[in-house]
Order: C-alpha cells, then structure tokens, then sequence
C-alpha cells in the first residue's frame, strides 16, 4: 500500500492518447494546506494488490488521495474549459480514482470557476468525426464516474456551465455557492447538451423545469439550484470549502458497500424504473449481510432496541 499523505505523480506522458498504460511513479509530500484542508478519516479498506493510487499530474486535470478521500482537480483556471487535453486527462484521472482504495471522490476546481463549458474557440474548422470523437470521450470519462462504487460529490463556486454543469450533474451530490451559475448553455448555439446534462436534468427537476431551463437558456443561481433540487447543498461562497468537508467527512467514514448497493439501485432505477431497481433489490441487500459494517450495524441496533435507547452513532470501515 502507498503511504497516506503522500502524493504520488506519474511520470507518463499523455499527449495523443486516451489510453491508461502501466504508469511509474515519483513520491512527493502533500502540502500542510492540502493536509489541512481534508477531513480527519476512519482507516480505509485496504488497497488491492497491484494497484497504484495516489496522484496524477497531468495539465488539466489532476487526480489526488489522501486516505480515503480521492479528488479530482480541475486545473486549469481561471475557466477550466473542456478541451481536447481536457478529455484525456479526465479519463487517465477517472481511471486512476476507479484504481484507488478512496471511498468517496470529490470534484472540485482551482480558480474561481467550477467548468465553464466547451472550448469552443478549439471547434471551428474542426470535421463533425472530430467532433463526434471527442463528445464521446467526454462522455465515456463523465459515465464512468456514475460508475464508480463509491459517492461522488462535485463542488460548485462560479460558473458551471455547459459541459462543466453536466460533469456537476454527474455527481451523486452537488455542494453549491449561492452565487454560484448554472447555464444549460449549448441552445444559444443551435446545440442541445451533449453529455447526457438535459436527461440528468430532467431527472433531478422534471420534464417541464428541465424543458425550460434547456430551451430557453436561462441562467440560474446556486439559491434556484438548491429550490429545484438540482443542488444537495448550498451555503455562502466564504463556507463552501468547510461544508463539502463536512459531507466528505460523513461519506469517507460511512457505510461504503451499503452506499454502492444504494446507488447500483438508483442507477438501476433510472434505466428502467421501479421495476428495473425491484428486480435486483432482494440480491443487492442481502449481499451486504455478509460484510463486516453490516454486521456491526446490526448488532449495534440490535443491542439498543433490547435497551429501549438509540442506537449509538457508528464508525464503518467500508469493508
């Protein structure tokens, strides 16, 4: 296992490539701001042999872990656009955290922006082949992070716009400043979204709210974000660092294979509805009694209802 605390960069290059080849690795220490910055955390399951965690340095977008909170870092401000280099380095950091032994993932971003859409000045002259090559890597990268076994949380200040809205709305969690900005944009340019952000949408707000906010692109505040339901959480901008830690806190130490059984539902839910999610229900919770935090909760509820008390609060070791 790698140590915690430690960072650790690949040395591989990514230019003209979306694939993720065996990497090596240099170490370097974390920075006391970075340490500070995140939670105090229970012990993580321990790392599967042969994977390597840590952090990826790469131009746009960087992949970090400290214990059990892994982070993908939006590195490119102050808009963080969505660009070709974009799209391979959200891959290669994507597949990094899918590697890692993190139980929660954090997206957040330097600067004062979250994303703030395509880089459209890189598309002009560009043939609609490139065109349909890069959405789609966008969107294997923006897919495999609702593929994930663990919560994911993106964290919002300035502009989410366009293609940087549906990354936030691929996120289990969505922790917003109020003056925050979101803009389903791409119909001011005879374009739809195209990471799957007017589906998303709709599922979080309805057909009827997710029509208007597309169609007539109307930008919206962090406030009418958290109003429709589209934001988990949203606080004034000066505590938006100490509240996601919070949440962060909470979903690095909870129950971690009930969160995945929670979310392989939910998922199930949105292909195919109650049915869909009902069918694999029964196999997904019992799967759980085998683990070592279920059987702990259990034990613990058990003890307090024999008590006549509440249940004591637990730590869970996502095992």
């Amino acid at each position: 296992m790698l140590s915690p605390g430690i960072i650790y960069e690949s040395n591989r290059s990514l230019a003209g490539t979306v694939c993720c080849p065996i990497l090596s690795f240099r170490a370097r220490s974390v920075s006391p701001t970075f340490r500070q910055q995140m939670p105090v955390l229970a012990d993580s399951e321990p790392s599967r042999k042969g994977q390597v965690m840590g952090v990826t340095e790469m131009t746009t977008v960087r992949f970090e872990q400290d214990h059990g909170v892994g982070t993908i870092l939006l590195t490119n401000p102050p808009s963080n656009r969505i660009g070709s280099q974009f799209a391979v380095d959200l891959r290669a950091a994507v597949h990094d955290a899918s590697l890692s032994d993190s139980r929660v993932l954090v997206i957040r971003s330097d600067g004062p922006n979250f994303c703030m859409g395509g880089n459209v000045p890189e598309w002009p002259g560009k043939s609609a082949d490139w065109f349909r090559t890069f959405i789609a890597e966008c969107n294997s990268s923006f897919h495999a992070i609702e593929a994930l076994r663990i919560p994911s949380v993106a964290v919002v200040r300035g502009g989410a716009i366009g293609g940087g809205f549906e990354l936030a709305l691929a996120c289990d969690f969505l922790v917003a400043a109020e003056d925050a900005t979101f803009f389903a944009v791409e119909i001011r340019s005879g374009n739809i979204p195209l990471a799957g952000g007017l589906q998303r949408l709709a599922e979080r707000v309805g057909r009827a709210r997710a029509a208007k906010l597309a169609l007539l692109g109307e930008p919206f505040s962090g406030i009418i974000a958290g109003d429709l339901g589209i934001a988990t959480l949203v606080v004034p901008e000066a505590d938006l660092d100490e509240t996601s830690r919070k949440l962060v806190d909470k979903l690095a130490n909870g129950p971690t294979k009930a969160y995945a059984a929670a979310r392989t539902l939910l998922k199930a839910w949105s292909a195919g509805g109650v049915a869909a999610a009902d069918v694999m229900m029964i196999d997904v919770a019992i799967d759980l009694f085998k683990t070592e935090d279920t059987t702990k909760g259990v034990l613990n509820s058990a003890k307090a209802i024999q008590a006549g008390v509440q249940p004591t609060p637990l730590t869970f070791f996502g095992r």
